[in-house]
């Protein structure tokens, strides 16, 4: 496994994703900026914009995708996709203070922080986010490039699609499937499917775009 590290971006996320890695006993070497004149809340060097990845071999080193999402993740889930084509790779990172099961499936980069729980069963796709003190049930199923946002509660057998934001403490019933690419508003209680695209808010949740 590959123990030198650069982390996508220097904003609060990524503050976040770096104390996780170095936790996990990763040297994190230096971080990429859009504009490597902004300021950035890391103790790091800035290596430059992405660009500058290319002047490490994607077997040299990992990736840590430091950029976080509050709506539908599309600039997190391109800079991926972007990075994976070009044949690198991202770390998974597990705050230890998580709980996550032995059964639990976690693909490619997904990071969960600290105070979250993970449940038996459960599938978590790649590029995904279970945040601060989320939590999983039982078996449910978590798409790629989604973002379980602080404190959000999904109950057991979800089906969660690509691409969907789960609102902070929002809560989410058991059995019930959220279409790729929709958005659950903080706070929000889903008793019912939700359609991909859709915007729900509120308790009980109703659809208020598309």
């Amino acid at each position: 496994m590959k123990r030198t590290a650069i982390v996508l971006g220097g904003g609060g996320h990524a503050q976040v994703v770096v104390e996780m890695a170095r936790l996990q006993g990763l040297h994190v070497i230096g971080m990429t900026l859009p504009d490597p004149a902004t300021e950035s809340k890391l103790d790091l060097p800035c290596l430059g914009t992405d660009e500058a990845l290319f002047d490490f071999a994607p077997e040299e080193v990992t990736l840590l995708n430091g950029v976080g999402s509050v709506a539908v993740p599309t600039v997190r889930r391109l800079l991926f996709e972007k990075l994976r084509e070009r044949g690198y790779s991202f770390a998974a990172v597990i705050h230890p203070a998580a709980a996550v099961s032995g059964s639990a499936a976690l693909a490619e980069g997904v990071q969960v922080m600290a105070g979250a729980i993970i449940q038996p069963g459960c599938v978590v796709g790649a590029n995904s986010i279970v945040n601060t003190k989320a939590s999983l049930d039982h078996n449910t199923r978590v798409g790629t490039h989604v973002h379980v946002a602080p404190g959000a509660t999904v109950c057991g057998e979800v089906q969660i699609g690509d691409a969907v934001h789960i609102g902070t403490g929002a809560t989410v019933l058991q059995g019930i499937r959220i279409g790729t690419g929709s958005v659950i508003g903080a706070g929000a209680l889903v008793v019912k499917d939700v359609a991909s695209g859709a915007t729900v808010m509120g308790v009980p949740a109703k659809e208020v775009a598309r």
